[in-house]
Protein backbone atom coordinates (compact mmCIF):
# COMPACT_ATOMS: atom_id res chain seq x y z
CA UNK A 1 0.00 0.00 0.00
CA UNK A 2 1.34 3.43 -0.93
CA UNK A 3 1.75 6.23 1.58
CA UNK A 4 -1.13 8.17 0.02
CA UNK A 5 -3.39 5.11 0.22
CA UNK A 6 -2.52 4.66 3.90
CA UNK A 7 -3.27 8.30 4.63
CA UNK A 8 -6.56 8.14 2.72
CA UNK A 9 -7.57 5.11 4.79
CA UNK A 10 -6.69 7.03 7.94
CA UNK A 11 -8.92 9.92 6.83
CA UNK A 12 -11.91 7.60 6.62
CA UNK A 13 -11.63 6.97 10.34
CA UNK A 14 -11.77 10.66 11.24
CA UNK A 15 -14.83 12.81 11.94
CA UNK A 16 -14.16 15.74 9.61
CA UNK A 17 -17.54 16.51 8.05
CA UNK A 18 -17.61 19.98 9.62
CA UNK A 19 -14.50 21.01 7.70
CA UNK A 20 -16.34 20.89 4.37
CA UNK A 21 -17.33 24.38 3.18
CA UNK A 22 -15.95 25.85 6.38
CA UNK A 23 -13.18 28.31 7.28
CA UNK A 24 -9.94 27.93 9.22
CA UNK A 25 -9.37 30.59 11.86
CA UNK A 26 -7.74 29.17 15.02
CA UNK A 27 -6.25 25.73 15.66
CA UNK A 28 -8.05 25.40 18.98
CA UNK A 29 -11.39 25.80 17.19
CA UNK A 30 -10.66 22.53 15.38
CA UNK A 31 -11.17 19.06 16.85
CA UNK A 32 -8.36 16.55 17.28
CA UNK A 33 -9.67 14.64 14.26
CA UNK A 34 -9.69 17.80 12.16
CA UNK A 35 -6.09 18.63 13.09
CA UNK A 36 -5.10 15.04 12.28
CA UNK A 37 -6.84 15.38 8.91
CA UNK A 38 -4.77 18.46 8.03
CA UNK A 39 -1.57 16.48 8.62
CA UNK A 40 -2.87 13.46 6.70
CA UNK A 41 -3.87 15.46 3.63
CA UNK A 42 -0.72 17.60 3.75
CA UNK A 43 1.47 14.49 3.83
CA UNK A 44 -0.53 12.81 1.06
CA UNK A 45 -0.25 15.85 -1.20
CA UNK A 46 3.48 15.96 -0.55
CA UNK A 47 3.79 12.26 -1.33
CA UNK A 48 1.94 12.68 -4.63
CA UNK A 49 4.07 15.62 -5.67
CA UNK A 50 7.26 13.75 -4.80
CA UNK A 51 6.06 11.05 -7.20
CA UNK A 52 5.33 13.61 -9.93
CA UNK A 53 1.55 13.08 -9.72
CA UNK A 54 -0.71 16.06 -10.36
CA UNK A 55 -2.81 17.16 -7.38
CA UNK A 56 -5.06 19.58 -9.25
CA UNK A 57 -8.66 19.41 -8.07
CA UNK A 58 -9.65 22.68 -9.82
CA UNK A 59 -9.45 23.49 -13.52
CA UNK A 60 -10.14 27.18 -12.86
CA UNK A 61 -10.67 29.58 -9.99
CA UNK A 62 -8.82 32.07 -7.86
CA UNK A 63 -7.10 32.17 -4.53
CA UNK A 64 -7.21 35.75 -3.21
CA UNK A 65 -4.38 36.81 -0.91
CA UNK A 66 -4.63 39.87 1.29
CA UNK A 67 -1.42 40.57 3.21
CA UNK A 68 -1.84 43.56 5.49
CA UNK A 69 1.66 42.92 6.86
CA UNK A 70 4.88 41.95 5.12
CA UNK A 71 5.52 38.29 4.33
CA UNK A 72 7.85 36.01 2.39
CA UNK A 73 7.25 32.39 3.45
CA UNK A 74 3.51 32.59 4.05
CA UNK A 75 2.86 34.65 0.92
CA UNK A 76 4.68 32.20 -1.32
CA UNK A 77 3.34 29.20 0.58
CA UNK A 78 -0.22 30.37 -0.05
CA UNK A 79 0.52 30.90 -3.74
CA UNK A 80 2.18 27.47 -3.93
CA UNK A 81 -0.75 25.80 -2.19
CA UNK A 82 -3.29 27.36 -4.53
CA UNK A 83 -1.23 26.43 -7.59
CA UNK A 84 -0.77 22.87 -6.28
CA UNK A 85 -4.55 22.45 -6.33
CA UNK A 86 -5.08 24.20 -9.69
CA UNK A 87 -6.01 27.72 -8.57
CA UNK A 88 -4.44 30.94 -9.76
CA UNK A 89 -3.56 33.62 -7.22
CA UNK A 90 -4.50 37.27 -7.22
CA UNK A 91 -3.11 39.61 -4.58
CA UNK A 92 -5.35 42.30 -3.14
CA UNK A 93 -3.20 45.42 -2.94
CA UNK A 94 -5.27 47.65 -0.69
CA UNK A 95 -3.28 50.69 -1.82
CA UNK A 96 -4.52 50.13 -5.38
CA UNK A 97 -8.10 49.34 -4.39
CA UNK A 98 -11.08 51.53 -3.55
CA UNK A 99 -10.72 50.77 0.16
CA UNK A 100 -9.02 54.15 0.65
CA UNK A 101 -12.11 55.78 -0.88
CA UNK A 102 -14.44 54.31 1.71
CA UNK A 103 -15.27 50.93 0.24
CA UNK A 104 -16.66 48.77 3.05
CA UNK A 105 -15.31 45.38 4.12
CA UNK A 106 -18.57 43.77 2.97
CA UNK A 107 -18.27 45.32 -0.48
CA UNK A 108 -14.58 44.56 -0.92
CA UNK A 109 -15.05 40.93 0.18
CA UNK A 110 -17.73 40.36 -2.45
CA UNK A 111 -16.06 42.31 -5.26
CA UNK A 112 -12.83 40.26 -5.05
CA UNK A 113 -14.59 36.90 -4.76
CA UNK A 114 -16.68 36.40 -7.90
CA UNK A 115 -14.44 33.55 -9.09
CA UNK A 116 -12.65 32.85 -5.82
CA UNK A 117 -12.53 29.52 -3.99
CA UNK A 118 -10.32 30.67 -1.13
CA UNK A 119 -9.35 33.95 0.50
CA UNK A 120 -6.20 34.06 2.62
CA UNK A 121 -5.66 36.97 4.99
CA UNK A 122 -2.73 38.09 7.13
CA UNK A 123 -3.65 40.81 9.62
CA UNK A 124 -1.46 40.49 12.71
CA UNK A 125 -0.33 43.93 13.81
CA UNK A 126 -3.08 45.15 16.11
CA UNK A 127 -4.56 43.33 19.10
CA UNK A 128 -8.30 42.93 18.78
CA UNK A 129 -8.29 43.82 15.07
CA UNK A 130 -6.88 41.01 12.92
CA UNK A 131 -9.11 38.09 13.91
CA UNK A 132 -12.10 40.44 14.00
CA UNK A 133 -11.38 41.61 10.45
CA UNK A 134 -11.04 38.05 9.18
CA UNK A 135 -14.37 37.09 10.75
CA UNK A 136 -16.01 40.16 9.18
CA UNK A 137 -14.73 39.15 5.74
CA UNK A 138 -15.93 35.56 6.23
CA UNK A 139 -19.38 36.76 7.29
CA UNK A 140 -19.58 39.00 4.21
CA UNK A 141 -18.63 36.09 1.95
CA UNK A 142 -21.28 33.87 3.52
CA UNK A 143 -23.89 36.58 3.08
CA UNK A 144 -22.86 37.13 -0.53
CA UNK A 145 -23.22 33.42 -1.26
CA UNK A 146 -26.59 33.16 0.47
CA UNK A 147 -27.84 36.22 -1.44
CA UNK A 148 -26.83 34.68 -4.77
CA UNK A 149 -24.10 37.25 -5.44
CA UNK A 150 -21.38 34.58 -5.34
CA UNK A 151 -21.73 31.21 -7.11
CA UNK A 152 -19.67 29.60 -4.35
CA UNK A 153 -18.66 30.53 -0.82
CA UNK A 154 -14.91 31.03 -0.68
CA UNK A 155 -13.11 29.42 2.23
CA UNK A 156 -11.24 31.87 4.45
CA UNK A 157 -7.80 30.77 5.67
CA UNK A 158 -6.08 32.63 8.50
CA UNK A 159 -2.56 33.33 7.24
CA UNK A 160 -1.80 35.00 10.60
CA UNK A 161 -3.83 37.22 12.85
CA UNK A 162 -3.31 38.91 16.21
CA UNK A 163 -4.24 35.71 18.07
CA UNK A 164 -2.91 32.71 16.13
CA UNK A 165 -0.71 31.75 13.18
CA UNK A 166 -2.20 28.34 12.33
CA UNK A 167 -0.42 27.75 9.04
CA UNK A 168 2.94 28.34 10.76
CA UNK A 169 2.38 26.29 13.89
CA UNK A 170 0.82 23.38 11.99
CA UNK A 171 3.84 23.40 9.66
CA UNK A 172 6.10 23.51 12.73
CA UNK A 173 4.29 20.58 14.28
CA UNK A 174 4.26 18.55 11.06
CA UNK A 175 8.04 19.00 10.94
CA UNK A 176 8.33 17.92 14.59
CA UNK A 177 6.14 14.85 13.98
CA UNK A 178 8.35 13.71 11.12
CA UNK A 179 11.54 14.52 13.04
CA UNK A 180 10.52 12.33 16.00
CA UNK A 181 9.08 9.56 13.83
CA UNK A 182 5.35 9.93 14.50
CA UNK A 183 2.79 11.87 16.50
CA UNK A 184 2.73 9.07 19.07
CA UNK A 185 6.32 9.97 19.99
CA UNK A 186 5.54 13.55 21.04
CA UNK A 187 4.08 12.69 24.44
CA UNK A 188 6.49 13.74 27.19
CA UNK A 189 8.73 15.76 24.88
CA UNK A 190 9.70 19.16 26.28
CA UNK A 191 9.44 22.24 24.07
CA UNK A 192 10.75 25.62 25.24
CA UNK A 193 8.82 28.45 23.59
CA UNK A 194 11.02 31.33 24.66
CA UNK A 195 11.30 35.02 24.03
CA UNK A 196 14.59 36.11 22.48
CA UNK A 197 16.18 39.51 22.00
CA UNK A 198 15.59 41.41 18.77
CA UNK A 199 16.69 44.90 17.80
CA UNK A 200 13.32 45.43 16.12
CA UNK A 201 9.98 46.34 17.68
CA UNK A 202 6.45 45.09 17.72
CA UNK A 203 6.74 41.51 16.51
CA UNK A 204 3.32 39.81 16.74
CA UNK A 205 2.37 37.48 19.56
CA UNK A 206 0.61 35.00 17.31
CA UNK A 207 3.51 32.54 16.91
CA UNK A 208 4.18 31.93 20.63
CA UNK A 209 0.43 31.93 21.25
CA UNK A 210 -0.11 29.50 18.41
CA UNK A 211 2.60 27.19 19.71
CA UNK A 212 1.29 26.98 23.28
CA UNK A 213 -2.27 26.64 21.98
CA UNK A 214 -1.39 23.74 19.66
CA UNK A 215 1.54 21.78 21.09
CA UNK A 216 -0.22 21.31 24.44
CA UNK A 217 -2.76 19.11 22.62
CA UNK A 218 -0.21 16.32 22.24
CA UNK A 219 0.81 15.50 25.80
CA UNK A 220 3.99 17.54 25.54
CA UNK A 221 5.67 19.52 28.31
CA UNK A 222 5.36 23.08 27.01
CA UNK A 223 7.33 25.84 28.72
CA UNK A 224 6.62 29.49 27.94
CA UNK A 225 9.62 31.64 28.88
CA UNK A 226 10.00 35.40 28.68
CA UNK A 227 11.33 38.34 30.68
CA UNK A 228 8.91 39.91 33.12
CA UNK A 229 6.38 42.04 31.28
CA UNK A 230 6.46 40.16 27.96
CA UNK A 231 3.27 38.24 28.62
CA UNK A 232 1.06 36.81 25.89
CA UNK A 233 -2.74 36.98 25.80
CA UNK A 234 -4.17 35.41 28.97
CA UNK A 235 -7.02 33.86 26.98
CA UNK A 236 -4.54 31.77 25.02
CA UNK A 237 -2.78 30.66 28.19
CA UNK A 238 -6.16 29.36 29.35
CA UNK A 239 -6.44 27.38 26.10
CA UNK A 240 -3.05 25.78 26.86
CA UNK A 241 -4.08 24.92 30.41
CA UNK A 242 -7.34 23.35 29.21
CA UNK A 243 -5.40 21.26 26.68
CA UNK A 244 -3.16 19.90 29.44
CA UNK A 245 -6.16 18.97 31.57
CA UNK A 246 -7.58 17.03 28.63
CA UNK A 247 -4.43 15.54 27.08
CA UNK A 248 -1.82 15.33 29.83
CA UNK A 249 1.65 16.80 29.63
CA UNK A 250 2.21 20.20 31.22
CA UNK A 251 2.18 23.93 30.60
CA UNK A 252 4.49 26.04 32.74
CA UNK A 253 5.87 29.58 32.66
CA UNK A 254 9.23 30.98 33.67
CA UNK A 255 11.22 34.21 33.48
CA UNK A 256 14.45 32.24 33.10
CA UNK A 257 15.58 31.24 29.61
CA UNK A 258 18.13 28.75 30.99
CA UNK A 259 15.44 27.00 33.01
CA UNK A 260 13.32 26.65 29.88
CA UNK A 261 16.22 25.23 27.83
CA UNK A 262 17.24 22.72 30.50
CA UNK A 263 16.72 19.18 29.10
CA UNK A 264 14.45 20.50 26.34
CA UNK A 265 13.87 18.31 23.30
CA UNK A 266 12.82 21.31 21.19
CA UNK A 267 13.61 25.01 21.52
CA UNK A 268 11.80 27.86 19.79
CA UNK A 269 13.51 31.15 20.72
CA UNK A 270 11.72 34.09 19.10
CA UNK A 271 11.09 37.73 19.87
CA UNK A 272 7.64 39.22 20.42
CA UNK A 273 6.12 42.37 21.87
CA UNK A 274 4.24 42.18 25.14
CA UNK A 275 0.47 41.87 25.14
CA UNK A 276 0.21 45.10 27.14
CA UNK A 277 2.41 46.96 24.64
CA UNK A 278 0.39 45.67 21.70
CA UNK A 279 -2.79 46.82 23.41
CA UNK A 280 -1.27 50.30 23.84
CA UNK A 281 -0.26 50.39 20.18
CA UNK A 282 -3.77 49.41 19.09
CA UNK A 283 -5.25 52.17 21.25
CA UNK A 284 -2.85 54.76 19.80
CA UNK A 285 -3.55 53.55 16.27
CA UNK A 286 -7.30 53.89 16.88
CA UNK A 287 -6.76 57.51 17.91
CA UNK A 288 -4.53 58.21 14.93
CA UNK A 289 -1.75 59.16 17.37
CA UNK A 290 1.26 58.25 15.25
CA UNK A 291 3.58 60.41 17.33
CA UNK A 292 2.50 58.33 20.31
CA UNK A 293 3.21 55.15 18.37
CA UNK A 294 6.71 56.39 17.56
CA UNK A 295 7.30 57.21 21.23
CA UNK A 296 6.04 53.79 22.28
CA UNK A 297 8.37 52.16 19.76
CA UNK A 298 11.38 53.89 21.27
CA UNK A 299 10.32 52.87 24.78
CA UNK A 300 9.98 49.24 23.77
CA UNK A 301 13.27 49.17 21.86
CA UNK A 302 14.97 50.45 25.00
CA UNK A 303 13.20 47.81 27.08
CA UNK A 304 14.23 45.08 24.64
CA UNK A 305 17.84 46.19 24.92
CA UNK A 306 17.89 45.36 28.64
CA UNK A 307 17.41 41.67 27.74
CA UNK A 308 20.19 41.05 25.23
CA UNK A 309 21.23 37.99 27.22
CA UNK A 310 18.10 36.21 25.95
CA UNK A 311 19.95 34.71 22.99
CA UNK A 312 20.10 31.15 21.70
CA UNK A 313 23.84 30.51 21.94
CA UNK A 314 25.94 27.36 21.79
CA UNK A 315 26.12 27.50 25.60
CA UNK A 316 22.34 27.62 25.83
CA UNK A 317 22.00 24.70 23.43
CA UNK A 318 24.29 22.62 25.63
CA UNK A 319 21.63 22.83 28.35
CA UNK A 320 19.15 20.94 26.18
CA UNK A 321 18.59 17.16 26.02
CA UNK A 322 22.03 15.75 25.25
CA UNK A 323 22.87 19.17 23.81
CA UNK A 324 20.95 18.21 20.67
CA UNK A 325 17.52 19.83 20.92
CA UNK A 326 15.68 20.51 17.68
CA UNK A 327 15.85 24.25 17.00
CA UNK A 328 12.70 25.82 15.49
CA UNK A 329 12.03 29.28 14.11
CA UNK A 330 9.31 30.71 11.88
CA UNK A 331 11.97 32.78 10.02
CA UNK A 332 13.46 35.20 9.34
CA UNK A 333 15.55 34.93 12.48
CA UNK A 334 17.59 37.82 13.84
CA UNK A 335 21.05 36.24 13.58
CA UNK A 336 23.84 37.78 15.64
CA UNK A 337 26.62 39.30 13.49
CA UNK A 338 24.76 38.31 10.32
CA UNK A 339 21.42 40.09 10.02
CA UNK A 340 22.05 42.29 13.07
CA UNK A 341 24.77 43.07 15.61
CA UNK A 342 22.94 41.25 18.42
CA UNK A 343 19.91 39.07 17.97
CA UNK A 344 17.83 36.01 18.73
CA UNK A 345 20.34 33.34 17.79
CA UNK A 346 24.09 32.89 17.38
CA UNK A 347 25.27 32.43 13.81
CA UNK A 348 26.90 29.07 14.59
CA UNK A 349 23.65 27.68 16.01
CA UNK A 350 21.59 28.92 13.07
CA UNK A 351 24.07 27.55 10.52
CA UNK A 352 23.95 24.06 12.08
CA UNK A 353 20.17 24.01 11.81
CA UNK A 354 19.81 25.78 8.46
CA UNK A 355 18.69 22.72 6.48
CA UNK A 356 16.17 21.55 9.13
CA UNK A 357 14.81 25.11 9.36
CA UNK A 358 14.24 25.26 5.63
CA UNK A 359 12.61 21.81 5.81
CA UNK A 360 10.37 23.11 8.61
CA UNK A 361 9.25 25.95 6.33
CA UNK A 362 8.66 23.55 3.43
CA UNK A 363 5.69 21.98 5.21
CA UNK A 364 3.68 25.21 5.09
CA UNK A 365 2.50 25.06 1.44
CA UNK A 366 1.17 21.55 2.04
CA UNK A 367 -0.56 22.52 5.28
CA UNK A 368 -2.30 25.42 3.55
CA UNK A 369 -3.23 23.20 0.60
CA UNK A 370 -4.67 20.67 3.05
CA UNK A 371 -6.82 23.35 4.69
CA UNK A 372 -8.22 24.30 1.28
CA UNK A 373 -8.62 20.66 0.18
CA UNK A 374 -10.58 19.69 3.27
CA UNK A 375 -12.85 22.73 2.90
CA UNK A 376 -13.58 22.23 -0.80
CA UNK A 377 -13.71 18.43 -1.21
CA UNK A 378 -16.64 16.58 0.34
CA UNK A 379 -14.92 13.17 0.31
CA UNK A 380 -11.19 13.92 0.66
CA UNK A 381 -10.15 10.28 1.10
CA UNK A 382 -11.71 9.24 -2.21
CA UNK A 383 -10.35 12.34 -3.92
CA UNK A 384 -6.79 11.48 -2.88
CA UNK A 385 -7.24 7.90 -4.09
CA UNK A 386 -8.57 9.12 -7.43
CA UNK A 387 -5.66 11.53 -7.89
CA UNK A 388 -3.26 8.65 -7.28
CA UNK A 389 -5.16 6.29 -9.58
CA UNK A 390 -5.20 8.78 -12.44
CA UNK A 391 -1.47 9.33 -11.96
CA UNK A 392 -1.46 12.34 -14.27
CA UNK A 393 2.12 13.47 -14.65
CA UNK A 394 2.71 16.90 -13.24
CA UNK A 395 5.43 17.38 -15.84
CA UNK A 396 6.73 15.45 -18.83
CA UNK A 397 10.41 14.65 -19.15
Amino acid sequence: MTKTAELAAKLRGLDINDMYENDFFLTWDKSDDEIAAVFAVADALRDLRERNISTKIFDSGLGISNFRDNSTRTRFSFASACNLLGLEVQDLDEGKSQIAHGETVRETANMISFMADVVGIRDDMYIGKGHTYQKEVADALKEGYEDGVLEQKPTLVNLQCDIDHPTQTLADLDHVIHYFGGVENLKGKKIAMTWAYSPSYGKPLSVPQGVIGLFTRFGMDVVLAHPEGYDVMPEVEEVAKANVTKNGGSFTKTNDMKEAFQDADIVYPKSWASFAAMERRTELYGKGDFDGIDKLEQELLAENATHKDWECTEEMMQLTKEGKALYLHCLPADITDVSCKEGEVAASVFDRYRAPLYKEASYKPYVIAAMIFLAKVKDPATALEELEAKACNRKEF
